[in-house]
């Protein structure tokens, strides 16, 4: 006869996930009322009492939000495309050029390495506020004002990135790099055949720090930039919040702010398991 071993019910770690659950789901609302109010016409949206959730969708704050930034001179696909090269010009570079200084910070006897790091690190002490009037001063001297290249280039140098990559290649084994290295691979095939794979976790968590940072930023083609072909779309959005109308506006603003937190939240979802594993190796949780 087999005694039945019931097994204990830990109700501290049910009280625990149903809290954190509940907490969950109370940090979404936000995100929520903000799709919500996209999708309510302009009666509900000035209803009293007001209403969390619309009775009758539509799309109307959509098609305003196209007509509002959009113009016969400079439509709404091209604000797009602007923040689309801006942004992605900014993550591939800054991906690149973070990868290739931390390989010899965390793998090579260079001179003076533990200095440099040691200035990287002071560097994420600094608000990127402090940079801006001498990154300016350069890119009007250099002739690349009204370009790609001067809402590109003052953000490719990006410490995080330099120190999330050597934390992480640090901890990698020395023993596969010189194996690559015996089997007669050259230094430039090691790092991209051999390290940028295994930076996958680490090129993962700084590309979404990354995309989010350039693509809500106004600043470069506000200041780097006088033509309004080159205007990118969070410049083109915050022309809806000022002038005549502000609030009837109401329902376009939160339409335009739903649209530009897609694309965060789908690179968000792609990167997350990448991001708490490179969490797990830099060193951040201590």
């Amino acid at each position: 006869m087999h005694k039945l071993k019931l097994r204990r019910l830990d109700y501290g770690g049910v009280l625990l996930y149903l809290f954190l659950t509940a907490f969950g789901l109370f940090m979404l609302l936000p995100l929520i009322y903000m799709a919500v109010t996209a999708l309510k016409p302009t009666s509900e949206l000035f209803m009293f009492p007001p209403r969390f959730f619309v009775v009758n969708p539509t799309l109307v704050n959509f098609r305003d939000l196209l007509l509002i930034t959009g113009t016969s001179a400079v439509p709404f696909s091209r604000f797009i495309f602007n923040s689309i090269i801006v942004t992605g010009g900014i993550v591939a570079g800054g991906v690149v050029i973070s990868a290739m200084a931390a390989y010899p910070l965390a793998k090579h006897h260079m001179p003076f390495k533990s200095f440099i790091f040691n200035m990287i690190v002071a560097a994420l002490m600094f608000s990127p506020l402090v940079l801006q009037i001498p990154q300016y001063l350069l890119i009007s001297r250099s002739g690349l004002m009204n370009t790609y290249w001067a809402m590109i280039l003052p953000y490719l140098a990006a410490p995080m990135g330099m120190f999330l990559m050597t934390q992480f290649l640090r901890q990698l084994p020395d023993a596969l790099l010189e194996a690559a290295r015996i089997d007669g691979a050259s230094e430039w095939k090691v790092f991209w055949i051999v390290v940028m794979p295994m930076l996958k976790p680490a090129i993962s968590t700084f590309a979404l720090f990354s995309f989010i940072s350039a693509w809500n930023d106004p600043y470069p083609s506000m200041v780097y930039t006088t033509v309004q072909e080159m205007k990118t779309l969070p410049l083109a959005i915050q022309t809806i919040s000022g002038g005549v109308g502000v609030v009837a506006r109401v329902g376009t603003l939160a339409a335009a702010s739903f649209l530009m937190i897609i694309p965060t939240i789908l690179v968000f979802i792609i990167t997350q398991r990448m991001v708490l594993q490179t969490m797990a190796h830099s060193g951040l949780k201590e």
